[in-house]
């Protein structure tokens, strides 16, 4: 994404956007917090505020550029949109949020939701686990 994106999606183009758009795309931790952007913003000596960093992320939701997601018991995480559909594992011990993508899964959700008569338009799949006794979680 660049400035372009930014304009596309109807927003004028300035640093905060900017900024908080390279966090976003530059950084390994795909779902990262307000407050996680802010950090990262505050060691690169960018003077943005966290309330400006909010209301950006809230814009790029309203302009369909991030998701939000709410996992249990934590706080707002915010991930860019890139159109592919994937469900999430969230480790209750360390927080980490692993993105999975399952046709066996997807499958399944359809066809029981077919067989109580239903379509399904949309969904959220979120699974929170605990690494197994000397497995200590893994990535696949």
């Amino acid at each position: 994404m660049e400035s372009q994106d930014l304009r596309n999606a109807g927003l004028k183009v300035t640093l905060p956007r900017l900024k908080i758009l390279e966090i976003l795309e530059g950084n390994a931790m795909r779902h990262m917090s307000a407050e996680d952007v802010y950090k990262l913003l505050l060691n690169e000596d960018a003077d943005i505020g966290l309330a400006t960093i909010y209301r950006v992320l809230t814009q790029f939701e309203q302009a369909g550029l991030v998701k939000r997601h709410h996992f249990e018991g934590g706080h707002a995480v915010f991930e860019l949109e890139r159109g592919d559909h994937h469900d999430h594992m969230v480790d209750v011990d360390s927080g980490k949020v692993v993105e999975f993508v399952s046709p066996e899964i997807e499958r399944l959700q359809h066809e029981i939701a077919e067989k109580h008569g239903y379509e399904i338009i949309g969904h959220s799949l979120v699974m929170y686990v605990k690494a197994q006794e000397g497995r200590g979680g893994k990535t696949r």
